[in-house]
Formats: structure tokens, C-alpha cells, sequence
């Protein structure tokens, strides 16, 4: 039984961390977005925290693991 629980613990990690984006995939889809100044990432419980700049203003934004963006007001 713990052997299983085990498994199973690793193998959720192990789909957490091969849906994360690389740092290299986070900037090429937010700069696609429209988003430049890319600057204070950081990982948060929600996603990657991000600051940036679009369209003349700065933004907060975070991005989930799958790679949706959101932006923070």
C-alpha cells in the first residue's frame, strides 16, 4: 500500500513539472502576447509572477503552468 501511495506522489510531481513552462517558453509567449520589459519573475502558489509592459503600461501578470496568462489589476 505505501508503495502505491508512493507512486502515485511521484507521478503527480512528475506531471506538474512536465507541464511547467521553461523560463525560455514563458518569454516567447509572453512576448507574443504583446508583452515586453519582461522583468521580476517569480513563482508563486497561482503560477509564475511576472512584471511587464504593454501597450505604454505596466502590468502584473501570472502564468499557470499550462501557460495561461493573466493579468493582475
Amino acid at each position: 500500500m505505501l508503495a502505491r501511495v508512493v507512486l502515485l506522489f511521484v507521478s503527480g510531481l512528475c506531471l506538474h513539472a512536465c507541464n511547467a513552462l521553461t523560463q525560455e517558453e514563458l518569454l516567447a509567449r509572453l512576448e507574443a502576447a504583446g508583452y515586453s520589459q519582461i522583468r521580476e519573475i517569480k513563482s508563486t502558489a497561482e503560477g509564475t509572477s511576472v512584471k511587464a509592459m504593454k501597450n505604454g503600461k505596466e502590468v502584473s501578470i501570472v502564468v499557470d503552468s499550462s501557460g495561461q496568462i493573466q493579468e493582475r489589476r
